[in-house]
Order: C-alpha cells, then structure tokens, then sequence
C-alpha cells in the first residue's frame, strides 16, 4: 500500500552502514467498508448493508530521503491511504493488501510502532509552553532516560523546527491568543521527531494555514524527508511552488490512484494523454481537477469517470508504474534486508505515565486563573443565592420550619451534581481529544488519562464543597454540631463528585459534550423526582418507581441529610413548645417528621452512608470500562 526504498538512515544498523525504509503493497491493495442501507429508524433498510470499495489496486514505492504529496479531492481516498498504511483502519473496513518496510512484511501490531502520523487536527493542551508540551510527550515516551537527555532532544527537536525561539510561548487555543497556526503545526509534528521516526505520514497538515505559511511547513517536510526520513502527506491545493519540493506525486481519484511519480514524470505523462498543462497555471490544481469526477448531472459524472478511467488505464499501462511493480519486487526479494525501523521508544511504567499525566494536567489547568476561581467559588455562589433566599431557619412550625430545611435539603441533594457536571464538560473534552492522538500514538491508555484527571479534580472538589458547607450550614443555622457539619459536608461532597464522575461516565460513550450535558441533567432530575421523596414520598410511589430509587444516590444522600438535621430538633407552634391540635403543628419533634417522611431511616443512617459512598468507586471503574471501550472504538475507526 505504501512503499519506500534504500538510503542510508540513522541508526539503520549497528555499525551506522546504509539501511533501507521499505513499505509496499502488493495487489489486490483494496479496502472497502460495509454500511447500513438506511437509518436507524427505517428497520427494514437498517437491516440491510451495502459493501463499497473506498480503496482499489493502489500500489506505490517511495525510498527513504524522499516526501510524497498525495492529491486528490475530497473523497477520493487520501485519508484512507494514510489510514491503510499506518495501521488506524476501523473495524468496519476490509483491508486487502500488504506493507513491506525494508522488504519486510510490516504486522498489525507492528505498525504504531514503526509510522509516526500527525493528524489533520491538532491535539494540544492550550495552557502548556511549547517546551513544556514537549517535554512531557517525551516524558510519556522516553522517560526512562533521564532528565538531561530529555531536555536535549526536546531542545534539538525545537531547534529543527525552529521553536527555540518561541519556546515559552503558551499555546493557546480560540479563546485567548498563544502561538500561531503554523506554530500549532510544528509544534505537533515536533511531538513526533521526538521519538526519531523513519517514516513520517501527515494528514493534511496545510489545513488552515495561510498560503505563506502552508509553504513553510511543507519545506520544513521536505527538510526533514532529505534527512533520511519519508515523509508522505495528503495536500489539498498545493501551491506551484511547492512543485520542486516534492520527490513523488500521487494523485487519487475514487479509490484509485491515477499516477504516482516524480513531478517531472507526471508532466509528461499526462502530457502524453493529450492533456498539457496551461502556460500561467498551477500544474497541482490542472491534474487534480483533471483527474475528479463531477457529479453535478448524471451525464457529467458519466463523462468525467470515463476520463479518469482512461488516465488510470494509461497509468497502470505505463514504464512508471512497471517500474514501481519491478521496484516492489526487487525490495521483497532481497537477501540482505536491513532491520525494521522502529521508533526510539522506553516507555515508563503505569503508575510512572499516571503521574507525568497528573502533572501535565495540574500544570496546564493552574494557569487558567478564572477557571481556578470559578472551579473554587462555584458551589459558594449557589450557597450565597439560598442562604439570601432563606436567611436564617426558624423553629415555629407555622413558619415554614420543617418546609425550609426540606427544601434547603433539596437543594443540597440535587445542585451540587451540576457544578461536577460543568466542570466535567469544560474541562475534560480537551483532554479526551488528546488522549484520543496520543493513545494511538502508544503513549499510553485512554483510561489513565482519565484517573489522572479525577486525581486532579478531587482536591479543588474537596476545597469548592467545604467552603460551600462552612458558609451555608453555619449561617442558614442548621443543626448546631461539629460532627453533623461533617455529616453535611460528606454528603455534598458526595453529590459533587458523582456528579462529575457520572458525566465522564457519558463522554467516555458520547462525542458530543452538548449532548452528554443534556442527558447528565436529565438523570439528576429523574433521580431527584423518584429518589429524594421530596417531590412524593417513596412509600406512596408505584412499585416501578419505588424500585428505581434505589438505584439513585439522591435516595440515599437525601435521607442521610433528613436524618442528620431533624433528629434532635424540637420544634415550636406559635411560640409554644407543644403539640397542639392545631393541623400545622403536627410535629413537635424532628423524630416524627422521619418517622412519618421517611419510615425506617433512622435505622438505615449507616447502612445509607456507606451505599452512597459506594456510587463514587462504582461510578470511577464504570468511567474506566467506558473509556477502554471508547479506546477499542478510535481504535478501529
């Protein structure tokens, strides 16, 4: 599917003699992909399935020390080729075909091992310096070397891709300005060089940029290709500049690739075709659109197909490609075939990634000033807003006593899972995304990322509820008792965490964070009708729905708070401590407010406890199992 050929290469061999950087296809190099007839909601064409071939016959050769630019329009099959090659094909996709490197057959699991690939997107934490962002990728790769050797390869990366000089720049992102987009660029294919690739493969990295800068990335490529590497990229209107620079060209159309060859090559060989390049134009922009389908009538896609097919017989008929085959031939037959070239790669330890990932974490969040405010005074703001509301609780019956602490308790159960839910959705999605890059990159597993994250919340969690409880408990004037304060903070605290965790649970399964921050909500309001007793007691609930609010923490955190304030507690009427005839003044005591409310909990106060805590451990291991899906997931798409 790919292919490479001799030159000398660093570390090629032990004594430093030439080595060789191989990858090929050997026919049939196909890919096709099975898809659903019709949406989900149409049955009967949802049953159905389609196979389409997105990759057809493609074969090429490419030798270390050399850049490929691979064109074509969108949907030709560029992606997939890059894809194809460097092993990130899904589940979904029939591949048929071989990659040779050095003559050798390249397997499955040997392919993140061997290809570097910078995404079309970039994946960068916005608070780090470019330096720090490097380090702690080489960190995650290479830590076992020590502290001196990192920070010289991060400096030699930096220097190759000149970012010395904008070394403590912070990288930023659309909210607030850091490096440029080019920068962004060279900054995710220094995260690459750090490893020392042989074989570097880019999707699109000009995407975006302007056409100045587009240039200067790809001669930075082509720079790195003639320092005994390949490098091979999809490019989308390439400037004409840009012609020399590159040492192949590929050009794809509908799966198939239409020519491969040097520039030089493909100026004659369409040239050949009758179909000469015009004076003043860009010979990239000629061939591509040459070479693309139009579908806007059914008589022009009908013209144009029959065109491309006739360029890509000519091509498949040509001294060219009989070349590439005799090229691909000769490398696989090789006697002496140099060593696979592997990426530099000393890998640290779990527990070692857990903790450079806790520390990037931590580093890139604690320059984000108003988010540390926000994340700190959030639950405060909520507690400033009830306790303005409710000023101070009284004990007359006949003044909302019992009324006000059930709803302040209401308020407590179901308010402090949304803050966990926000911070969840602002924060964590960044990371997911690079999590997603660098997991397929064998950094290390989505799901450490994913503790190294609750690590981090856990303690700004701890501080944002004890501020909340300090303030709210001891001036709203609920029950006056140190160890009931700490029964009150354990509980918010509780809510809190679960809710966020319950949110990353979600976007372990959900791309979309909009759509994770509906459905987190939608649970906690359900959970608060059925499970607090607060909307209709539990005992006066459907048997369906008295068996649901087990499964909810809002059943068991609201009782536990019930419990923790009313028990004790005498109440007054009108001044006088009885109880009267009066129907208002049914409770004297906080005793029979929960033995009427909530039958039992007295007993269960424990018991309750210790299943609400349990949601936080279940909830982290349910998180952990989503994101290892997710992982098997990206894996295959």
């Amino acid at each position: 599917m790919s292919c490479t050929e001799p030159s000398a290469m660093e570390g090629g061999g032990s004594d430093g003699q030439a080595g060789e950087v191989k990858a090929l296809a050997q026919p049939p190099n196909s890919i096709s992909v099975r898809s659903r007839v019709g949406p989900w909601w149409n049955v009967p064409l949802h049953r159905k399935k389609w196979t389409r071939q997105i990759l057809k016959d493609v074969s090429f050769h490419i030798e270390s020390g050399q850049i490929m630019g691979i064109l074509g329009n969108s949907g030709s099959g560029k992606t997939t080729l890059l894809d194809a090659i460097s092993g990130r094909l899904g589940h979904k996709d029939s591949f048929f075909g071989e990659v040779y490197v050095n003559g050798r057959h390249l397997k499955k699991e040997q392919f993140r091992d061997c290809f570097s690939y910078v995404p079309q997107n970039d994946a960068l934490l916005s608070f780090l310096t470019i330096q720090e962002s490097l380090t702690y990728t080489a960190l995650l790769a290479l830590q076992k070397c020590s502290n001196s050797v990192i920070k010289k390869k991060v400096d030699a990366v930096m220097a190759e891709l000149s970012l010395s000089h904008i070394a403590d720049k912070i990288i930023g992102s659309r909210i607030f300005v850091g490096i440029s987009g080019g920068e962004r660029r060279r900054v995710s294919i220094a995260a690459q060089l750090l490893q020392d690739p042989k074989v570097m493969l880019l999707d699109e990295p000009t995407t975006g940029l302007d056409c100045l800068t587009a240039n200067q990335i790809v001669s930075l490529l082509s720079e790195l290709a003639h320092k005994d590497r390949i490098v091979i990229i999809t490019i989308h209107q390439p400037r004409s500049e840009l012609f020399r620079l590159f040492d192949k060209i590929a050009i794809m159309s509908f799966g198939e690739m239409v020519f491969c060859g040097s520039p030089m090559e493909m100026i004659t060989f369409f040239s050949n075709c009758g179909y000469s390049c015009p004076e003043q134009s860009n010979p990239f922009d000629f061939y591509v659109d040459l070479t693309s389908v139009d579908t806007r009538s059914k008589e022009r896609e009908l013209e144009t197909y029959s065109r491309v097919q006739v360029i890509t017989s000519a091509y498949k008929n040509s001294e060219i490609f009989s070349r590439v085959l005799e090229a691909i031939e000769r490398t696989r037959c090789m006697k002496d075939r140099p060593p696979i070239p592997f990426k530099n790669r000393d890998s640290p330890g779990a527990f070692s990634k857990l903790w450079i990932l806790f520390r990037r974490i931590t580093r890139n969040f604690s320059r984000d000033k108003m988010g540390i405010i926000m994340r700190l005074l959030q639950n405060l703001l909520f507690g400033l807003f009830v306790a303005f509301f409710l000023l101070r609780l009284r004990t007359d019956v006949r003044e909302g006593a019992v009324q006000d602490r059930m709803g302040l308790i209401y308020q407590c159960v179901s308010a402090p899972p949304y803050t966990g839910l926000l911070n969840a959705v602002a924060l964590f999605p960044p990371l997911r995304a690079i999590s997603d890059q660098e997991s397929k990159d064998g950094l290390y597993k989505k799901w450490q990322m994913l503790l190294a994250y609750i690590l981090h919340f856990l303690p700004f969690s701890v501080i944002s509820v004890a501020i909340f409880s300090i303030f709210i408990y001891w001036t709203v004037g609920l029950y006056p008792d140190v160890f009931r304060f700490g029964i009150f903070f354990a509980v918010v605290f509780a809510c809190h965490v679960i809710g966020e965790l319950l949110t990353l649970v979600m976007l372990g399964v959900v791309q979309n964070p909009n759509i994770v921050q509906s459905g987190v909500v939608l649970l906690n309001s359900a959970g608060v009708v059925v499970g607090t007793g607060l909307v209709r007691t539990i005992e006066e609930m459907p048997p369906p729905f008295k068996i649901l609010s087990y499964l909810t923490f809002q059943k068991y955190s609201s009782e536990i708070l019930v419990v923790n304030e009313f028990y004790g507690l005498s109440f007054t009427c009108g001044g006088v401590n009885s109880s009267t005839i009066n129907s208002a003044c049914i409770f004297s005591h906080g005793t029979q407010f929960i033995d009427k409310t909530f039958p039992g909990a007295l007993s269960r106060f424990t018991m309750d406890f210790l299943l609400l805590y349990a949601f936080v451990p279940v909830l982290a291991v349910i998180a952990i199992l989503s994101f290892k899906i997710r992982e098997k997931l990206i894996s295959r798409q």
